[in-house]
Formats: C-alpha cells, structure tokens, sequence
C-alpha cells in the first residue's frame, strides 16, 4: 500500500505524456518500479505498450461500426471503432477486437469510454458520498483521504470501458487489449463512441 500511495497524479500524467499509454497501465508501471519514470519507460516498452501509443496521436477516419445482439435479444450493442486505413478495418483482427469490446459492453455495462469523460460533478458527488460514509471513522484525515482516492479509483475501473477488467481475461483491461491490438495491427486504434440498449430500460 505504501508503494502505491507515493505514486501521484503528476507522476502518471509525466509517465502518460512520455509514452502515450492510458493511465492505469502507467499508474501499475510506476508502482512495479517504485516511482522510477525511466525504468517505468523501460516497463512499458518491453510489453509493447509504449512502441504501440507512439501511434496514438495519429488520426482515424476509417474503422466500421459493429452490433452485437446478446442474451436472446435482450441485450444490444452498437460500437464505431476507428483505425487509420480501410485496409486494417477489414481485417479479421480488427472485427474480432470490435466484437469482444463489443461483448463486453454488453456484460459490463459501462458508463463512459475512459475517466476523463466522467463529469466533474459526478466525480464530486461520488467523493462526497465517499467521504460521508468515513465520517465517524476514527482515523487522521489523510488516511481518510487515501481511502477515499483508493474508492474513487475502485468507481473508475468500474465504470470507464477501457479501465474495466476484459470479461474473457480479467487480467488485462480493454486499453491493454486495444494496445495490444495496436502493436499487432500497426495503426492507431480508438474506440470512438458506443449504445448498450437493453430490454425494457
């Protein structure tokens, strides 16, 4: 707990302007090298993330939009996901990461696309609620308030698409399978927007 608690938001948004990989990946690189942002570089490069988000600034304008229909018509997804070339959009690569991200929507249900889409009153809200359910517990504040960042974090990975665990491999989250797809497929790759529908809601 120690090890994670001294990584700072500074440190992950350096590490994430270095190397353009998101920031859960960054954050865990971090706390695997205690804070140390060249050997974090090193950490990254060798699982293929960094070489992958070199491409993360270039633009794209093709890529399909996929439906997904789940659980006997229950359960419906619409996702557009974009790449650089209509070449890499017809690949079966590209339709098969289309599919799972898809799938996973409909068993997870998020919210939003990544944390910086969640509204700032939101994000206020949850602390609050957070920070109220601490009051009568009898610790210093700044244990309180590294338990209510931890809680804050634990509500992102839960609600943000690419910070949640993959349904198919729990030990990656769908922004590792999206670099992994970019390593594989050599193009920027962007989950652009996306509707869950599901009966009766």
């Amino acid at each position: 707990m120690e090890k994670s608690s001294s990584i700072d938001a500074v440190m992950v948004k350096t590490l994430r302007q270095m190397t353009g990989v998101g920031f859960v990946d960054c954050k865990n690189a971090l706390v695997e090298t205690g804070g140390n942002l060249d050997k974090a570089v090193e950490v990254l490069r060798k699982r293929g993330l960094a070489k992958a988000q070199k491409k993360a600034f270039r633009e794209t304008k093709e890529g399909l939009v996929y439906s997904y229909i789940h659980a006997g018509g229950r359960i419906g997804v619409l996702i557009e996901i974009n790449c650089e070339t209509d070449f890499v959009a017809r690949t079966d690569e590209f339709h098969e990461l289309a599919k799972n991200i898809a799938m996973h929507i409909a068993a997870a249900n998020p919210l939003f696309i990544e944390r910086e889409f969640v509204p700032a009153e939101l994000t206020a809200k949850e602390k609050e609620i957070y920070k109220d359910q601490l009051a009568s517990m009898d610790k210093p504040q700044t244990v309180k308030e590294k338990i209510v960042e931890g809680k804050l974090e634990k509500y992102f990975q839960e609600v943000c698409l690419l910070e949640q665990p993959f349904i198919k491999d729990p030990s990656k989250n769908i922004a590792t399978v999206i670099d992994q797809a970019i390593a594989k497929l050599g193009e920027n790759i962007v989950v652009k927007r996306y509707v869950r529908y599901q009966l009766g809601e």
